[in-house]
């Protein structure tokens, strides 16, 4: 029996399905999480990308995150008023879920790379632009003048 395999060109451009654009901005910052016996752990991080919903950090230390373990993110103090950053992350520090762990680094044998979730109000679809809606406005500023939110 003879097996063929036939390869599938894709046709046409690839569509983004992100609801926000990524912002690639190296700044320092720091994750706090419980481990699996409650103790608490830190790490110092170097984020890679940002953007409203989540964030892309390089852990250099030995500890693991697991997949789906929530953490408290923030940037270091100084840093968090930079215009590309969106308004969570310009707060003290913001609850984040792991949702992605890269590979394991060579060095420590943990991995390095991992993908945070923002767990924010998400976006309204109304809003959508094609630049980021919070770059150049203050994190206090509401998106929207005159709108308000009710329950």
């Amino acid at each position: 029996m003879e097996h063929r395999l036939r390869l599938v060109q894709g046709g046409g451009a690839r569509t983004e399905k992100r609801a926000s654009e990524r912002i690639p901005v190296q700044l320092p910052g720091q994750i706090v999480w419980k481990d699996a016996k409650g103790r608490t752990q830190m790490a110092a991080v170097v984020t890679r990308d940002v953007s409203e919903t989540g964030v892309s950090i390089e852990c250099r230390t030995s500890l693991t995150i697991p997949q789906f373990r929530l953490v408290y993110f923030q940037i270091d103090r100084h840093l968090r008023h930079r215009p590309e950053l969106p308004p969570a992350l310009r707060k003290q520090n913001v609850l984040a879920a792991v949702f992605r762990v890269g590979p394991a680094s060579d060095v420590t044998g943990t991995p390095t790379v991992y993908g945070l979730r923002l767990l924010v109000e998400p976006r309204r679809a109304g809003a959508a632009t094609s630049a980021p809606g919070w770059i150049g406005r203050p994190a206090d500023q509401p998106r929207v003048a005159g709108c308000t939110r009710t329950a």
